[in-house]
């Protein structure tokens, strides 16, 4: 009897596989797209603003396009499975906030936003370098102590005396030569990646559950230690830098990321306690913060405006906005960095600011997704990590320029000024790519067809 014969009668006929597709042609026509929309914005600025196209608008449209050629280039090449949204969503939110800093440019007579653009230019060459040497993400796990130590130096960085820099009151900032660096964009990526390690040692401890109250399991006081060593590290930023913000974001996606690991409600529960908490000391030891607060209530006191400009052009800019180029987004303050969302909000109306919003679901969403997808858990919780820090960064933001929440400080990603913001968010964009790939990518082939030749040869054999 033959070889094929035999495993013909000795096997069941394998279901047909499909090979899961790429995605990489999807990826382009988007970011043909993108690029068009992110044109589109920066023409019309002038359209609206002068009356005339720009005369760097082939300019623009080259140095973008070539940016993103490189990015889409090297996923092709280095992560073909990735997901095939997520570049276009990050080129498109890069695009309008270009636009929009061009627009504050032909205000004030500047030109913020070429270097924008250059500052693109670097976060693309870093997203590069990570795809290229991070090709499994499992190698970042492997030292979480180290890596939790090294995000909260990196955070200590701006209170150095020859290199720390204050800003508006809030030392957050180190001199680099002419530059300045926010280093707690840094620190955020390392410290995402150093819970997610920890994480993952310890998920087992943290789910167990104590005492019952109101039918909700509470945790075990003596797993309590983790998540009040991060709330008093969060609250020792904050008197430390004086700024609201990297704190209240450290400490949220620590919660969340507990949450992540454990499916239990009780350690939510327990972070917001903790957040109201830190709320009430700090508001009476922190003069920044009380300030804050006081401006949040009633905004009008505020001298400089802040607030009240802001919700003045969003209420200027009503459903549909003024048009790229036609409102008044200069009248706020600081409109190209901490209010950039008002700014968009005022030319593009509520309509085109719930748009970006939605981008931005989107893009967490897919880092959720490739979460989900997963077979790692090391890998599972990084990517929840990401995305869940990633929008509430913007939660953060928009709620503050809205009055929904305090002013914090933080800057929107992708759309405002500022370098180490952009090139950080390109970073944190390379990690999600590289988790995306790995969770699309098939898995290698079971050794068991490789068991049933061999089974089906011996078989022959003893016949």
């Amino acid at each position: 009897m033959s070889l094929d014969r035999a495993r013909a009668r000795t096997e069941p006929p394998a279901p047909e596989t499909v090979a899961p597709r790429r995605g990489r042609g999807t990826e382009l026509v988007l970011l043909i797209f993108a690029i068009g929309i992110a044109t589109f914005a920066y023409v019309s600025v002038d359209l609206g603003a002068l009356g005339r196209v720009p005369p760097n608008a082939l300019a623009y449209l080259g140095g973008l396009s070539a940016a993103t050629a490189v990015a889409h280039i090297v996923i092709r090449i280095r992560a073909p499975y990735a997901d095939p949204v997520i570049l276009p969503i990050v080129v498109t939110l890069c695009g309008l906030g270009l636009a929009m800093i061009h627009r504050l440019d032909i205000a004030d007579g500047t030109t913020r936003a070429s270097t924008q653009l250059t500052w693109m230019a670097v976060g693309v060459a870093l997203f590069v370098c990570v795809l290229l040497f991070v090709r499994d993400h499992r190698v970042l796990s492997r030292l979480p102590y180290l890596a939790g130590l090294a995000g909260l130096l990196l955070l200590m960085l701006p209170l150095l005396p020859v290199i720390g820099h204050s800003i508006r009151g809030a030392r957050i900032w180190i001199n680099v030569g002419p530059m300045t660096f926010q280093p707690g964009e840094a620190a955020k990526i390392i410290l995402i990646i150093a819970f997610a390690a920890y994480l993952v040692q310890t998920r087992d401890a943290l789910a167990l559950a104590g005492r019952r109250f109101l039918g909700v399991d509470l945790p075990r006081a003596r797993d309590l230690g983790p998540i009040l060593l991060v709330w008093l590290a969060a609250l020792g930023i904050l008197v430390v830098q004086n700024d609201l913000g990297p704190s209240v974001l450290l400490f949220g996606i620590f919660v969340l990321m507990i949450y992540v690991a454990t499916e239990r409600i009780s350690w939510i529960i327990l972070g917001l306690l903790l957040i109201l908490a830190g709320g009430f000391a700090a508001n009476a030891v922190v003069s920044h913060v009380a300030e804050r607060i006081e401006f949040w209530r009633d905004p009008f006191i505020d001298p400089q405006g802040q607030v009240a400009q802001s919700l003045y052009g969003l209420a200027y800019g009503g459903l549909l906005g003024t048009g790229l180029g036609q409102g008044r987004p200069d009248l706020t303050p600081i409109a190209e960095s901490d209010f950039i969302g008002s700014a968009l909000g005022e030319e593009l109306g509520l309509t085109g600011l719930i748009a970006i919003i939605l981008l931005y679901a989107l893009l967490a969403s897919r880092g959720l997704r490739a979460g989900l997808l997963l077979r790692d858990p090391f890998g599972k919780l990084l990517a929840a990590g990401l995305a869940a820090g990633f929008f509430l960064q913007v939660f953060i933001v928009l709620g503050g320029v809205t009055r929904l929440i305090p002013l914090t400080g933080l800057t929107t990603p992708f759309l405002s000024l500022g370098g180490s913001s952009l090139v950080m968010n390109w970073v944190l964009v390379a990690l999600l790519i590289r988790l995306s790939d790995a969770a699309r990518r098939p898995a290698p082939p079971s050794s068991s067809s490789s068991l049933a030749d061999t089974a089906v040869t011996q078989v022959v054999r003893i016949r």
